[in-house]
């Protein structure tokens, strides 16, 4: 399971780009000097001019994290594909990489090019792909880059004719790898009944311009709790997975493959994807099981510390630390316009609320140092506020400023174009994250 390359030198010219007035919450000291220079003074969030609200990536929770998923997935025979549109962030993809992923997945096309404009060699496209600019800028791809690997899904024999209509002006290259996906009543795409995936594959089979080379599906759409009933359906849909996965080989449609590509497992339930996919398979079946969750690289406060396998009790503990929250926002107490009350200087545009509001998890007074905070909570946001409900007893100013907890980061890294990464005290700045979204 040899992973997949990036452009190195691409990456690295991002610490290149100069900081000016488009990247929010940068200190004013900093416009100018390139993301390198500023990473190499190692400023302090609340000395060194930093204006608030800000976003910030814990380095100890994140390699913790990153560690973490790599070698549990080495230990159980894994490939990891993580969903890039986390964090959109190549320099975090080059950390994935060296840390021995697979591939990284994509779930648009604009993605896509982001990927290959940094050299990403190996690219799951979770999705559909029935646009024909997009299909034919595939196609360009493949042919201008021998070392490209490629792999998306099809549900339907109305989207094979799509995509081969779009390929059939090429009159050389690579065919473009597919995988049939398994959906399931009430979620989104893929084929309902296992039938259906045999008769997609065999419009596959007959179209010059695609090639099967597997199946896949994601299971974190028929649950979004840890019940027994829910935990139970995602197990029932794996086992349908694992059947069409057979009647496609034993129909011959994997003759010539050296392995049978079969992914799923987003980042709520992939101990049970990885149970699945590492039992024997009939007839000695070669298969590369390949997961593709994305949000393990900083965990949250919220969604997935609930629903995540290393956030709860799991069904395949091997002893591994549970994954660490490495996203916290920071923003100060603007008012106390009554009792119980404060506004902070954060709001939908800055943080993630499509899940769960953030969680207040520290303080830190004007001129004093950082301490837990307790007994308060997030209300509301506007659209640049939060609405704080103080408990009694608690001591909270105008000018303080208030540390929280995120749920849910794929809707968090959109909102910034440039991530500071703090060190173990949580103020030093060590590196900064460029996203592309």
């Amino acid at each position: 399971m040899r992973p997949a390359n990036i452009d190195r030198a691409a990456v690295a010219a991002i610490r290149s780009e100069r900081i000016d007035w488009r990247f929010k919450g940068m200190p004013a000291s900093a416009f100018g000097a390139t993301v390198g220079e500023l990473a190499a003074r190692r400023p302090r969030l609340f000395a060194d001019g930093f204006v608030g609200p800000l976003v910030v990536i814990g380095k100890p929770a994140l390699e913790h994290n990153l560690r973490t998923m790599a070698e549990w997935c080495a230990r159980h025979g894994l490939a990891l594909a993580p969903h890039g549109k986390t964090t959109m962030a190549p320099q975090l993809f080059a950390a994935q990489l060296d840390a021995g992923a697979w591939a990284i997945t994509a779930a648009t096309a604009s993605q896509l090019r982001v990927y290959r404009a940094f050299g990403v060699s190996r690219v799951v496209f979770a999705n559909e792909l029935v646009d024909a600019a997009a299909l034919r800028w595939v196609a360009d791809e493949l042919d201008r880059d021998p070392d490209f690997e490629f792999v998306c899904w099809v549900d339907s024999t109305r989207g094979v004719e799509l995509m081969t209509e779009a390929l059939a002006d090429r009159r050389s290259g690579r065919p473009v790898d597919v995988a049939v996906e398994l959906g399931a009543s009430g979620g989104r795409s893929g084929v309902r009944e296992v039938s259906e995936g045999v008769a997609v594959a065999e419009a596959v089979a007959a179209s010059p311009a695609l090639r099967l080379v597997g199946v896949a599906g994601y299971e974190g759409a028929l649950a979004h709790e840890t019940s027994g009933d829910a935990l139970s359906t995602v197990d029932t849909y794996l086992r349908r997975l694992r059947e069409l996965v057979v009647l496609l080989a034993e129909a011959g449609h994997f003759a010539g493959l050296d392995r049978v590509f079969v992914s799923a497992g987003g980042s709520s339930y992939f101990d049970q994807v990885a149970a699945a996919f590492t039992e024997p398979w009939p007839g000695g079946l070669d298969v590369l099981p390949v997961l593709r969750s994305g949000a393990y690289l900083t965990h949250d406060d919220g969604l997935y510390r609930r629903l995540s396998p290393f956030g709860r009790e799991h069904r395949l503990s091997g002893g591994e630390p549970p994954f660490r929250p490495a996203l916290r926002a920071w923003a100060q107490v603007c008012s106390r316009p009554e009792p119980g009350l404060a506004l902070l200087t954060l709001g939908r545009r800055d943080v993630s609320f499509d899940q769960d509001l953030p969680e207040p998890r520290a303080l830190r007074p004007a001129g004093g140092p950082e301490r837990p905070l307790t007994g308060c909570r997030v209300t509301a946001l506007a659209d640049q506020h939060a609405f704080l409900e103080v408990g009694a007893g608690v001591e909270l100013a105008v000018g303080d400023w208030v540390g929280l907890g995120l749920s849910h980061p794929c809707t968090v890294f959109d909102k910034w174009p440039l991530v500071p990464v703090v060190d173990e005290d949580g103020e030093t700045v060590v590196d900064l994250v460029r996203t592309y979204f």
